[in-house]
């Protein structure tokens, strides 16, 4: 078990570190390494002053997460309270027992995303992808990433690719979308 976790682990570092390394921009805008918990200064990010994801604000309540895990629970509520640090520390602890669990690696990406945290956010984004490539949350919070970052056509990138696995309008393509023409509207002031 111990071998198990610890593969897990260093290949998402390693997932991580070849992502980061294919990305020269990023080694200048994010201070730490993926997986350190060191915020990125505010001063070279691009401002959040779009609607961000209205899908985590629509996660049901209490009584719905009654049969997940307790953590998992537990990680949720947080998020809804927007206990960031609480949500990560109870998703990580449910994520060791459910490490297959796209949703988990989301949420936690999410929380770091509105910590600031950029690097281990995007890890979390990536990993969620690698365990289900049609994660739609995921696909939005990366393209919601991508504007903080201030690289639209990467978003962009993105919103093209949540069309193409919604087939129809989803919520996370609206959202997406939303916060692209916010961005816009904000670039052009």
């Amino acid at each position: 078990m111990i071998r198990v976790m610890a593969a897990l682990i260093l290949g998402a570092l390693a997932a991580g570190g070849l992502y980061a390394a294919r990305l020269p921009a990023w080694r200048s805008m994010i201070t730490g390494a993926p997986g350190t918990s060191e915020p990125v200064p505010a001063a070279k990010l691009a401002t959040e002053d779009w609607p961000i994801c209205t899908t985590m604000a629509a996660m049901g309540s209490e009584a719905d997460w009654a049969e997940l895990d307790p953590d998992f629970a537990a990680g949720k509520k947080a998020l809804v309270a927007e206990d960031w640090k609480g949500a990560i520390a109870a998703l990580k602890l449910a994520a060791l027992r459910d490490p297959r669990n796209a949703d988990i690696r989301n949420y936690i990406g999410y929380a770091y995303r509105r910590l600031r945290q950029l690097g281990p956010a995007m890890q979390h984004y990536q990993e969620a992808l690698a365990l289900n490539r049609r994660h739609r949350s995921a696909h939005e919070h990366v393209g919601e990433l991508y504007l903080v970052l201030g690289e639209l056509a990467r978003a962009e990138q993105q919103l093209a690719l949540l069309e193409d696995i919604c087939l129809i309008p989803c919520v996370e393509t609206d959202d997406l979308k939303r916060a692209i023409a916010a961005y816009n509207s904000l670039a052009t002031r």
